[in-house]
């Protein structure tokens, strides 16, 4: 009985280091362009700089991340401003 438990545990165990990672993306102001990303703002201005911000809420679909561009922003590539 307790070797069972046991296999059930491992085989458990097993299955969340197997599970996808989920990302959380975002709609960002980046060198006056809007980009969507899975980085998170501080990850944003290391890369691309002071002049990055969030515009708006975070997303953990990217479809969804791209609709509110689209929609609310122009879609990516568009210009914006961090003011």
């Amino acid at each position: 009985m307790r070797f069972i438990v046991m296999a059930g545990l491992a085989a458990g165990f097993l299955g969340l280091s197997v599970a996808p990672a989920y990302a959380n993306y975002s709609v960002y102001c980046a060198r006056g362009r809007i980009e969507v990303d899975s980085r998170n703002l501080q990850q944003m201005r290391s890369a691309r700089g002071s002049g990055v911000c969030q515009m708006g809420q975070t997303f953990r679909a990217r479809m969804d991340a791209m609709r509110l561009a689209d929609r609310n922003f122009g879609g990516r590539g568009a210009s914006c401003s961090c003011r």
